[in-house]
């Protein structure tokens, strides 16, 4: 309630299309993720491990573990008008990867999956941060284990510059190298 008595409004009672079409286009591409109606809304639950449209690199299982990474996508009030943040919960960055952008994770340890506010209108699906935060997980792991020195600026969705690199990277990693 606020101070005069009043239940605020959520979003999706605004936009109740707008929550339909998220809940079919989630539902079809991340069945590891549940809506939770509580506050302005959210998403919990896992992404798969390899979500895009060409093979995976052999070794990613080894390098990221089996299961894709969880995370909670929060809504605010303004959604559709303003993203949702997406927050991994493993691996989760460390505080002090907060805001470099090598890391590409927000001060408030949410990522970073929009080069700047003006590329999201509202319009768009937001499977399209969803992918962008599965490709952030492998990046992630390349960054750490040492092959690369930053994340790419337009991520790895349909990328597939650094596909070979998962292989270096265990590669690394078993040689003592990177931080896993």
């Amino acid at each position: 309630m606020n101070t005069n008595g009043e239940v605020p409004v959520s979003w999706w009672e605004c936009e109740p299309r707008r929550l339909a079409r998220d809940q079919r286009e989630v539902a079809e591409l991340f069945p590891e993720l549940t809506w939770c109606g509580e506050g302005a809304g959210r998403w919990e639950g896992r992404l798969p491990r390899w979500p895009f449209h060409r093979p995976e690199p052999t070794g990613l299982a080894e390098l990221v573990g089996q299961d894709g990474m969880p995370i909670r996508v929060q809504y605010g009030h303004a959604y559709p008008m303003v993203p949702p943040a997406i927050f991994p919960l493993d691996p989760e960055p460390e505080l002090i990867e907060y805001r470099q952008t090598r890391f590409h994770v927000m001060g408030d340890g949410s990522l970073c999956l929009l080069q700047d506010y003006s590329t999201w209108t509202g319009r768009q699906s937001v499977t399209e941060l969803l992918l962008k935060a599965a490709g952030w997980r492998v990046e992630y792991a390349l960054l750490k284990s040492g092959v690369v020195e930053s994340m790419t600026i337009n991520g790895i969705v349909n990328d597939a510059s650094r596909d070979h690199l998962v292989g270096q990277a265990l590669e690394q990693l078993s040689a003592g190298g990177g931080q896993a």
